[in-house]
């Protein structure tokens, strides 16, 4: 293990030399990577009777990467290591937090970020400072330092009888205890061993502080369920009862709560304030997004100004700022924090395709669960289908199904309250082309986000980007 100070004199912790890097890396150094596979060519047999083809074998493009393919191991490890981040001294809070991820999910979130790390680790011109963090002892960004916590254990922790050494009882007043000593962290080198030339790092690579990431925002968004979830008044979630039918309203709002907390204590630790700044927006985006859905859904008891009376742009800007406040913000500011955690600097390209990919991804993705609750039940969806109508929502398909059939205005106006309405509604829209259309803007959302990508060098981490901007709009559940 390199140490970075020598008789209490604090030195910079240089790399070693190339050749006992490549050989200690996968060992002694916290970089999660993965060895990068070529799919040999396969010949593609010739059409018959096709006069323009010769009778040569021509070689059929490499196989595209699966996206989870691609990390499944790091997706496993994360989200078994993440329940370690949800213990509590109360059992009950500790087995409602846990409750979501025990059920299977997508974890798009976090596999956006672990494909935007592979995907640009080595193009900031901060990267050498990121991966030396992660190699160095004592400079913060290994993995097992991101569980340290920044106070002392005692001061951080509520009461625990099972570590009393730890915590502080309350059978006694608290006394005055003297602080630790300083921590010296070593210094980073002064400057990057070569000229910086933005090139992917091969074999592909993730950092401990990137899958943090991935963890944190999971956890963020499985607290906006078990909020969305007391509010929605929703009965299932991932195939089984939801954590408020389960434990109820209040158990479920606290448990929201506290994972926020946990996300918080996390973040803080990753030692990057812009990543702090992006991810603490996003909390207040979910909260903002849930606004303007109460705001749409209960305008007049609220006392605020709702939907437009008439079917236009208004209502649209309404319905597509409400999917990114609550849908895609967590996708576009993940991707971009993951990024930033990559040593990518202000003024460079990369972070703002990370923020423009997930921003459309996340649209996208969006628009296609609204089509879902139309066209799915529940045993497809894990949760109840026609839901929105239920709860007094005009998605997409409903929107464009008003500027096709006109009687779809009251409907929506009146919140499909009166017997008879959701019925109605539905097949207004079965009528219309508002599931088409709908579907027609995901994709161009999802194509956009797919442009993007060509700024970034080619990868398999890009590679599977641009395939997920496929599946989004093909998905079925």
């Amino acid at each position: 293990m390199r140490r970075c100070s020598v008789a209490g004199v604090r030195r910079p912790c240089l790399p070693p030399p190339a050749s006992v890097t490549r050989a200690r890396a996968h060992r002694n150094y916290s970089v999660h990577v993965q060895q990068k596979k070529a799919s040999p060519a396969q010949p593609q047999a010739p059409l018959a009777n096709d006069t323009y083809r010769t009778t040569a074998s021509t070689p059929k493009p490499p196989a595209r990467p699966d996206p989870y393919a691609l990390v499944a191991p790091q997706l496993k490890e994360l989200r078994e290591t993440l329940l370690n981040l949800l213990g509590s001294s109360h059992p009950s809070l500790t087995e409602i937090a846990k409750y979501y991820f025990l059920h299977p999910s997508k974890q798009l979130r976090p596999l956006l970020v672990l494909l935007f790390s592979q995907a640009t680790n080595g193009l900031g011109s901060g990267w050498y400072l990121k991966k030396w963090a992660a190699e160095c002892e004592g400079a913060g960004g290994r993995a097992e330092e991101l569980d340290r916590p920044l106070t002392r254990a005692d001061v951080l922790n509520d009461w625990n009888p099972n570590m009393p050494d730890h915590t502080a009882s309350f059978q006694s007043s608290f006394t005055l205890r003297s602080p630790r000593p300083p921590h010296q962290p070593p210094l980073p080198p002064p400057f990057p061993p070569t000229l910086h030339v933005p090139t992917v790092a091969s074999p592909l690579a993730l950092l401990p502080t990137q899958v943090r990431l991935a963890q944190i925002v999971e956890m963020i968004h499985v607290a906006s369920l078990l909020h969305d979830d007391v509010i929605d008044k929703s009965p299932l979630r991932r195939g089984a009862a939801s954590a408020p039918a389960a434990f109820g309203n209040k158990l479920s709002v606290l448990a929201g709560d506290f994972l926020l907390g946990r996300t918080s204590a996390a973040l803080s630790r990753l030692g990057e304030n812009e990543v702090v700044e992006l991810i603490a927006s996003v909390i207040a985006n979910l909260v903002e997004g849930e606004i303007l859905q109460l705001k749409s859904v209960h305008a007049d008891e609220l006392g605020i100004a709702g939907l437009s009376p008439t079917v236009g742009q208004d209502n649209w800007n309404i319905y597509l700022q409400k999917t990114y406040l609550k849908t895609a913000s967590l996708m576009a500011k993940g991707a971009r924090a993951a990024v930033v955690l990559g040593g990518c600097k202000e003024g460079e390209v990369w972070k703002e395709v990370a923020y423009a990919y997930g921003r459309n991804l996340g649209i996208a993705f969006q628009l296609v669960d609204d089509i879902l609750d139309y066209e799915a039940g529940d045993a497809t969806l894990g949760k109840p289908g026609g839901a929105d109508l239920q709860l007094g929502l005009a998605t997409g398909p409903a929107l464009f199904a008003w500027e096709e059939h006109p009687e779809m205005g009251p409907l929506i106006k009146r919140k499909f309250e009166q017997p008879g309405d959701v019925e109605l509604a539905r097949d207004l829209v079965r009528r219309s082309s508002g599931v088409e259309r709908t579907r027609e803007l995901a994709r161009a959302h999802a194509e956009k986000a797919r442009e993007v990508l060509g700024v970034l060098p080619d990868s398999e981490a890009k590679g599977a980007l641009e395939v997920l901007t496929e599946r989004v709009v093909k998905r079925t559940s």
